[in-house]
């Protein structure tokens, strides 16, 4: 008889014990957290719950706010990201970011695309030639701007502004994709598209959203985290939490009783 085989989850982000405080502020309350390799988690929760600050942690975005300190781990493939031996320029190009407002270089699609590439030292034109190409049919976005490559970033509609951005990110390639509610710009058919993409992407990334819709976390995500003044109040399965979630404050959060 064939052994059965088991899915093991792979852990690519652990968080221990985090605290954050911006001066007196304590805006992170020692939060436990672990993300499984190639998946898609939703931080969800009402505004200053601290969701995205906890997500600017992983990539260290915080450390430009005046006041930031933080204790507790964040290991990320085994190290600590903030040891003193952590370059930020490597670990941002493993743990990439895209924001709520699409943000595109004042340059060409082409150029906004291999811009990491280039800083990296990368000239083979084939080679950038090959990476424009794969990362923006990675985002759907081939076939709506293949003839468009040498005009500037900034005349695209919204949406594909927002998947030219995540197209830029993936071709340092990233293992990690941190979006802070990515589709809170866009309109109904722009949202669609991007979570078609995030669903996808979670195929070779490992992918954490923050988003104010809870729609959108019960349709595209695995797992969700609810938080709530800066305390994980709950961390499971996206359908349990949804359907049995197992504290009364996210039963009222979720069916709508504040927030």
């Amino acid at each position: 008889m064939a052994e059965k085989s088991k899915m093991v989850e792979k852990e690519s982000l652990i968080a221990e014990n985090v605290n954050v405080f911006y001066g007196d502020n304590h805006v992170i309350k020692n939060v436990s957290i672990v993300m499984p390799e190639n998946s898609i988690t939703a931080f969800i929760g009402p505004s200053g719950c601290g969701k995205s600050t906890f997500l600017r942690l992983y990539n260290r975005m915080n450390d430009y706010i005046e006041g930031f300190r933080k204790d507790g781990s964040i290991i990320f493939n085994g190290k600590e990201i903030y040891s003193k031996d952590i370059q930020l320029e490597e670990l941002r190009k493993k743990i990439g970011m895209v924001f709520q407002k699409p943000n595109p270089f004042p340059k060409t699609v082409y150029e906004n695309i291999v811009y990491g590439l280039r800083i990296q030292g990368v000239k083979d034109k084939a080679l950038l030639d090959e990476v424009v190409e794969s990362t923006l049919k990675k985002v759907f976005l081939w076939g709506e701007v293949k003839d468009q490559l040498k005009k500037s970033a900034l005349a695209l509609s919204g949406g594909q502004q927002q998947r030219l951005c995540i197209a830029r990110t993936l071709a340092v390639e990233p293992s990690i994709l941190l979006m802070d509610e990515p589709t809170s710009a866009l309109d109904p058919i722009s949202t669609a598209k991007l979570e078609e993409l995030v669903f996808e992407l979670k195929k070779t990334l490992t992918v954490v959203i923050v988003t104010h819709n809870m729609q959108q976390a019960a349709r595209i995500s695995d797992k969700t985290a609810f938080f709530y003044m800066g305390e994980l109040k709950e961390f499971s399965p996206t359908k349990q939490m949804f359907t049995n979630p197992k504290e009364e404050i996210t039963q009222n959060y979720i069916t709508g009783r504040f927030g």
